[in-house]
């Protein structure tokens, strides 16, 4: 008995190791393949998108897309461009996006309060009604901010991401432009390259390299990828390759500038949060470190006036 429950245990830890072992290389295939997926699709879209403005047929559902993508819009106006940039900047590329959103800053407010109304006047404590109206009306602000707040929160973990792995694929992208490829292929390498990295640094630089293989506009695409992700090195990027473009200046020059500045900025950022560090442990270490200081210095001497009869 004793030896089959070793040996089970030794198998078991045998296919935890391996398990250890395999998830880091399938966790990279899955990231590749998701990321594989959302170019595809965007290729599939401006490739049916060209093709009808071409006066080609084409299908329903690439039309209808973008027509969702602007109706916001249209709408709301400005409102509704801004939404649809942060929506995207969010990482949320569904073109009915900006209207759930909408819709959700509508109901969930309307859910909470039925709720909280609900609750209170059933509840065994009776509630003035003062009180339930503030309560009602505070669960209703939250509802009414929590959507923008997830918003908020995923751009800023995107933007953090980005900003943290983007000189890095500069300093690729600088190594491939000098050795004679070309932006779009560079772009689209250095994409694939980075996938295993950044899912979501692959992402935005597979849209761009499809944008700009697909579209005729090489300024809109690069524009269009500023605007989709909004961090301030893409729009660097943008800015440094559209005007590379446009005066005739050296792509190396503007990436090697680019990269050495972002490289910059992320150090600061890295010491920045490294000189806020002792302020932020002051105080946790008032709360939690001294108290048990003082009961180990003092104990003994506690328990040696006890024992002294003092």
């Amino acid at each position: 008995m004793q030896d089959t429950l070793i040996i089970f245990i030794s198998a078991l830890a045998a296919a935890a190791s391996f398990m250890a072992l395999a998830l880091p290389f399938l966790n990279r295939q899955d990231k590749k393949e998701r990321y594989q997926s959302v170019i595809e699709k965007k290729r599939k879209a401006l490739f049916e998108a060209t093709k009808e403005s071409m006066g080609k047929p084409t299908n329903l559902s690439a039309k209808d897309s973008f027509a969702s993508f602007y109706k916001i819009q249209i709408l709301f106006g400005a409102y509704g461009e801004k939404l649809r940039d942060s929506m995207l900047q969010a990482g949320i590329r569904d073109p009915k996006a900006p209207l759930y959103f909408l819709i959700a800053r509508i109901v969930l407010p309307s859910i909470l309060m039925l709720l909280t109304s609900l609750v209170m006047l059933k509840a065994e404590k009776d509630f003035s009604g003062s009180q339930i109206f503030f309560a009602t009306l505070f669960m209703g602000g939250c509802g009414f901010f929590i959507p923008k707040l997830l918003i908020k929160n995923y751009i800023q973990k995107r933007q953090l991401e980005i900003s943290l792995t983007f000189p890095d694929a500069l300093d690729m992208m600088l190594i491939c432009v000098q050795g004679g490829i070309g932006l779009e292929q560079t772009i689209n390498r250095i994409a694939d390259e980075i996938a295993d990295h950044s899912e979501i640094l692959a992402e935005e630089l597979g849209i761009l390299s499809a944008e700009m293989g697909l579209l005729n506009d090489r300024r809109a695409a690069l524009q269009d990828f500023a605007r989709r992700v909004g961090s301030g090195a893409a729009r660097a990027f943008a800015t440094a390759m559209i005007q590379a473009e446009q005066y005739g200046t050296s792509v190396t020059s503007a990436m090697t500038v680019i990269a050495d500045e972002l490289r910059a900025e992320r150090m600061a950022a890295a010491e920045q949060k490294a000189a806020s560090l002792p302020p932020k442990l002051t105080v946790p270490m008032i709360l939690f470190f001294l108290p048990v200081l003082f009961v180990v210095i003092l104990s003994p001497a506690v328990m040696q006036a006890k024992q002294a009869g003092l």
